[in-house]
């Protein structure tokens, strides 16, 4: 193999020193080309995956960014069940409701399918979405969802209120109740109180305790 080699290399007259270097290089390109081919590659998946993740996790992110935060966390069964309890009772002058921070939407969904024309709204676009899913999906046509924030929405067209809320957030919550709730409405809030309201009734305990309040 060494003679055809350097047979060929008397052949053309190169210098077989500079021949073996041009080869060396020739050699080091390819693999330069290569590597830089994959490495885009590689660049461009990763990219496209953060950019996929980034799309996914923006909507479930962004709420926190917010001045006020409504987590997500479903609720149980029988907080359900009790808000369900707290409608039966209602003495509200109408069956319309309203969800402030709906989630997934089974609040909103369980008074669509008890006769009340419900309206879900809820920052979370994914949310938003999957609660419309499963309204049509369940063929409850009473139910509606929609993106917005809870502090721009026109109270005087509902007479039941439902709120999931936090701690810190009530106080103004309150404070929005008292300037936009018509007369013969009803406020029931999950998990926490109004801080300064009086409830007529209180139904459940612990996590699962739900305070009605007549306006």
């Amino acid at each position: 193999m060494e003679s055809k080699n350097t047979a060929k290399t008397a052949d053309c007259g190169c210098d077989p020193y500079l021949l073996s270097l041009v080869e060396t290089t020739q050699g080091q390109e390819t693999t330069v080309r290569k590597s830089s081919k994959t490495g885009l590659l590689l660049a461009s998946l990763t990219g496209g995956a953060a950019i996929i993740l980034s799309a996914v996790c923006f909507p479930f992110v962004s709420p926190a960014l917010r001045r006020v935060v409504l987590p997500y966390v479903p609720a149980s069964t029988q907080q359900v069940e009790n808000v369900m309890k707290a409608l039966a009772k209602s003495h509200a002058g109408g069956r319309k409701l309203i969800d402030l921070g709906s989630g997934d939407g089974r609040i909103v969904l369980a008074a669509g399918q008890r006769g009340f024309q419900s309206h879900g709204v809820e920052l979370n676009t994914v949310l938003v979405l999957y609660s419309k899913l499963t309204a049509w999906r369940n063929r409850i046509t009473n139910a509606s969802f929609s993106r917005q924030d809870l502090f721009k929405v026109d109270y005087t067209k509902y007479n039941n209120i439902v709120i999931f809320g936090v701690e810190e957030m009530m106080p103004e919550l309150e404070q929005l109740f008292e300037r936009s709730l018509k007369s013969s409405s009803q406020v029931i809030a999950c998990r926490f109180p109004l801080p300064n309201w009086k409830p007529s009734h209180v139904i459940g305990e612990g996590i699962d305790t739900v305070w009605v309040y007549e306006v």
